[in-house]
């Protein structure tokens, strides 16, 4: 999860909605299975079926639980499988659809996933559910596992975390948060030479990612204006350890995805 994202999301059904939820953090667990995995795929399969794992044993201690409530959306269904059966090529598979495993002791439910994006925000709108939680911008089941690139560790989360709540920050305080589709930064696997002071750096490099969309199905990538990127390059350099460069996506899609994997 990103910065403070477990917190925030255990506040708003605790507080807001006054909903006693159980959260439990397995990070041990996830970080433990990732180990060396460095397909996609895998590492999308490995997430969902742990997801389900540790679901059912938190149910297991409530008594058990019929149902498994999603908020799979249509992009999602299309992305992973064929919504009719149809010949459509599996683009990668999300954590809620073809991520799951095979056998659940659990129904799905899944309300949304005929709807895209912009659809259930009107939906949102309409039930009074806060705007903080409805224009939040999209965030993947894998997580951060999905924007590392390669072998994940727990390092390269927190420093991809760390990035990427600078990122945020500065898009917020621009007033640009609600005119942005979605956007992240993703954790390269390569390192590059930089100068800090009179010292030789030999860190990692991220990309930052911004993009518009109506449905999630094609995206452009934002227009920052240079001033802005180089204000959030400088402040990453020179207050996240451990990466010295910079870059920005400028990928639409198609041909490229939102997400890196």
């Amino acid at each position: 999860m990103r910065a403070g994202e477990s917190e925030d999301v255990v506040r708003s059904f605790r507080d807001r909605f006054n909903i006693k939820l159980v959260h439990r953090d397995a990070g041990d667990l996830f970080f433990g299975a990732l180990e060396g995995v460095t397909d996609p795929e895998v590492k999308r399969k490995t997430i969902g079926r742990l997801f389900i794992e540790v679901f059912e044993e938190e149910a297991a201690k409530l008594g058990g639980a019929d149902f498994l409530a999603q908020g799979t959306l249509y992009p999602d269904v299309i992305e992973s499988v064929s919504f009719t059966g149809g010949p459509s090529v599996t683009i990668k598979s999300h954590h809620n659809v073809g991520g799951l495993p095979d056998r659940m002791r659990m129904q799905l439910v899944e309300p949304l996933r005929e709807l895209f994006k912009d659809e259930v925000r009107v939906l949102g709108r309409e039930l009074d559910i806060p705007e903080v939680i409805v224009g939040r911008h999209p965030f993947p089941g894998p997580g951060l596992a999905i924007r590392i690139p390669g072998a994940v560790t727990r390092e390269k989360a927190d420093l991809l975390r760390r990035v990427d709540a600078i990122y945020l920050e500065e898009i917020r305080n621009a007033g640009l948060y609600d005119a942005i589709w979605q956007a992240f930064a993703v954790l390269l696997p390569v390192r590059t030479v930089g100068v800090m002071g009179d010292g030789r750096t030999y860190d990692m490099a991220c990309a930052l990612r911004a993009v518009t969309s109506t449905d999630g199905m094609t995206a452009e990538f934002y227009p920052f204006d240079m001033a802005f990127l180089g204000r959030v390059a400088s402040r990453i350099v020179n207050e996240v350890r451990g990466v010295n460069r910079v870059t920005y996506d400028v990928t639409s899609k198609p041909p490229g995805t939102i997400e890196w994997e």
